[in-house]
């Protein structure tokens, strides 16, 4: 392994240090170390213990990870105004790998009108075409096993998919059965089947992926997929347990500044590494801002309150935050039908079972997240949708008008209102979770269809920002959840779109009762109030270090090149995404390097 010891780096120069091994950072490392005469050295924060742990490698352990502070760094937001003053927890992944370790491990890709929306907004070259592209360079993707086509035969093909990348991607062979139900209702109700989902076009109902490798149904993700493959470049170093505290500069030249330290903290000594070319900050929508603010980059008014001096006028930094938000609705499955949900798991007897079959290849731990469906709002038939988009649209240039949005937000809004008033651009998703999926508790011996509706397109925008030069502390994270009243609006349609499910077969015949919010809740006003008080972070976050024009409030410019008022310092990470896309983020972490 290109494993250092923390005294190898320490007071040493390296071409290109990377800020961060998670699912960007170890991408970028590995594809910048192909050039041998090219020093890369990786800071990572997390331990290296994680690397090869069962616990990441066995899928469909998704609980065993969140929480657990030696693979999450269990962030937390602020009390939220909009949503009864409910904190959310945000885990993120700890150690190599980052969260392409730890989340739930389904590939997805966006519509191309998202991506194109990228280069309207300011950004040349980041258009679907250019994004289909590169996104099959990161992938193998394999088609379905013939026990999978026999036991339901779905239409998944591979005709947009990469076949020679680096991750192993997969269609997950169980749950067949909570798949037919929510696929043939969806059908039934008038949705089209969708055979290629990774074209561009994601409007239906569809099997999903995972990045799952098929010939031993281990995760694959940036760390094993990535590093492991050249553990012998002797040109790539990487350190673990090492919390960047901040990057250091050079007296301005020409309007510029230039990197030409990282400052880090190994086992609670202050160690520093030099730059001889230049610094990839790859620390995710959270922690980037953050480490751009404690090396002196963003608003002078934030930096002040934490003292630190301004070494760049960057005004977009921590802003512009947009975060997917789900509510789950867990349905009790109907008897007389034999299921193989997630729920049997909690059977301590099963669970063991469960990983003696994986040693062969088989059993309940090669399960995914599969059966999803995307549509735009105005497929739901609910009245009322074209006047809540007028009335946002005059809300918008009220407050334009009135002199209340940061540079640029006004054209992302109105490009967001022009996509909800067309029927070619998905806003909702559904996504099946097969099995319980709720704070609350199960009953013993039940199983479970969660289904959970996921808002995509979030017009609400908060800011993420360091309250302390510590780097130990974390920063304070405000999504400002619901402040737009369209995303609570957005949610109570898409639950009762579930709600109505209820009517259409095999829904109708497969579903015992919807446990939560269960029947007693059936007033818009009591409907508004579960959202309220049960959204969860879908952690896709973006937007934090937007790629816009400066004069938009961007961070970086269209070509990930440098940070605004820096000569060679660069942020590949979801947090540059200007505008949310209704995908599951994890490939686009590593298209974008």
């Amino acid at each position: 392994m290109p494993l250092a010891k923390v005294d190898d780096v320490n007071q040493k120069v390296f071409d290109c240090i990377v800020i961060g091994g998670g699912t960007a950072g170890l991408a970028a490392a590995v594809r910048l170390s192909e050039d041998p005469s090219f020093r890369v050295l990786v800071l990572e924060a997390g331990p290296l213990e994680n690397l090869g742990d069962p616990k990441i490698d066995i899928p469909a352990q998704f609980s065993s990870l969140i929480g657990d502070p030696q693979y999450d760094w269990g962030f937390t937001t602020t009390k939220q105004k909009y949503a009864n003053n409910n904190q959310s927890y945000w885990p993120r992944g700890k150690g190599l790998g980052g969260s392409s370790a730890t989340n739930s491990y389904l590939w997805s890709k966006p519509p191309a009108a998202d991506i194109d929306a990228f280069e309207s907004l300011g950004n040349p070259g980041w258009n679907w075409a250019d994004y289909q592209r590169y996104s099959k360079k990161s992938e193998t993707v394999h088609p379905p096993a013939k026990e999978q086509l026999n036991l339901y035969p779905h239409t998944f093909t591979t005709k947009s998919c990469g076949r020679s990348g680096p991750i192993q991607v997969t269609i997950p062979p169980h749950v067949h059965t909570v798949d037919k139900i929510f696929q043939e209702t969806m059908v039934e109700k008038g949705f089209k089947t969708v055979d290629d989902p990774y074209g561009g076009d994601i409007i239906g109902t569809w099997i999903a992926a995972s990045n799952l490798d098929p010939k031993t149904w281990t995760r694959s993700y940036a760390a094993n997929a990535y590093l492991l493959p050249v553990v012998d470049r002797t040109n790539l170093t990487i350190v673990t347990n090492s919390l960047v505290s901040r990057i250091l500069f050079n007296e301005e030249s020409n309007g510029r500044r230039t990197a030409s330290n990282v400052e880090f903290i190994h086992q609670s000594v202050k160690c520093n590494v030099k730059i001889n070319m230049e610094v990839i900050l790859s620390a995710g929508a959270i922690n980037s801002p953050q480490i751009l603010e404690l090396s002196g980059i963003g608003q002078p008014a934030v930096l002040s309150k934490i003292g630190v001096d301004a070494v760049v006028d960057l005004p977009g930094v921590g802003e512009n935050v947009q975060d997917h938000i789900l509510i789950s609705i867990p349905h009790e499955l109907a008897p007389g039908t034999s299921h193989e949900t997630l729920d049997l798991l909690r059977d301590p007897i099963h669970a063991v079972k469960a990983k003696q079959l994986h040693t062969v290849g088989k059993g309940l731990h090669r399960t995914g997240l599969t059966s999803i469906a995307f549509f735009p709002l105005t497929s739901t038939k609910f009245e009322g949708i074209p006047s809540l988009i007028d009335d946002l649209e005059a809300e918008v240039d009220a407050k334009q008008k009135a002199g209340q949005l940061p540079p640029g937000l006004e054209e992302q809004l109105h490009h967001q209102i022009s996509a909800l008033r067309d029927d070619t651009i998905p806003d909702c998703e559904i996504l099946i979770w097969p099995g319980w999926s709720s704070p609350r508790t199960p009953e013993v011996g039940k199983q479970y269809i969660s289904p959970l509706a996921c808002l995509n397109h979030p017009f609400s925008r908060g800011n993420i920002h360091a309250t302390s030069t510590d780097p130990v502390i974390s920063p304070e994270i405000d999504p400002h959840y619901f402040e737009s009243k369209l995303d609570l609006e957005i949610l109570l349609l898409q639950l009762k779109f579930v709600r109505g499910l209820r009517e259409v077969e095999p829904w109708k015949s497969g579903i015992l009762r919807e446990v939560a919010p269960g029947s007693d809740c059936a007033s818009d006003h009591d409907l508004r109030e579960f959202i309220r008080n049960n959204i969860w972070s879908v952690l896709h976050t973006v937007g934090s270090c937007s790629m816009l024009p400066r004069e938009k409030h961007g961070v970086v410019d269209s070509r990930l090149k440098v940070v605004y008022g820096t000569t060679n310092l660069r942020v590949a990470d979801l947090s540059i995404i200007p505008l949310h896309i209704a995908a599951h983020t994890q490939g686009e972490k590593d298209t974008e390097n």
